[in-house]
């Protein structure tokens, strides 16, 4: 019976977005100044293409974590504006024709 992988060990085989990143940096660097046979290159390729992948990968998470959180700060925000709304009837700060006016009664 097969056992499924740890997170620690599936994390051990997949690269953070810096290590990708960096391993990127580092084929294109080889492909670009080096002299290497084609089937190297084809190799270097196909490496950076699964690292571009899980950059990309990475980056779609990271934008939908973003999201989510700029969705969730939006609510909140708008929530404590209808929480600090006037109640019917009685003027709102903001129809003061007079902002600087001190008024006590």
């Amino acid at each position: 019976m097969a056992r499924k992988k740890s997170d620690r060990e599936e994390n051990s085989t997949t690269p953070s977005f810096e290590e990708a990143l960096a391993g990127l940096e580092a084929i294109i660097e080889a492909m670009e100044h080096e002299q290497l046979p084609l089937e190297d290159l084809v190799a270097y390729y196909e490496n950076g293409s699964t690292l571009l992948d899980r950059c990309e990968a990475i980056l779609q998470s990271a934008r939908g974590r973003i999201e989510l959180i700029t969705l969730r700060n939006k609510t909140e925000i708008q929530g404590e504006a209808a929480d600090f709304s006037p109640p019917s009837g009685q003027p709102d700060a903001s129809d003061d024709d007079d902002d600087d006016d001190i008024r006590l009664f």
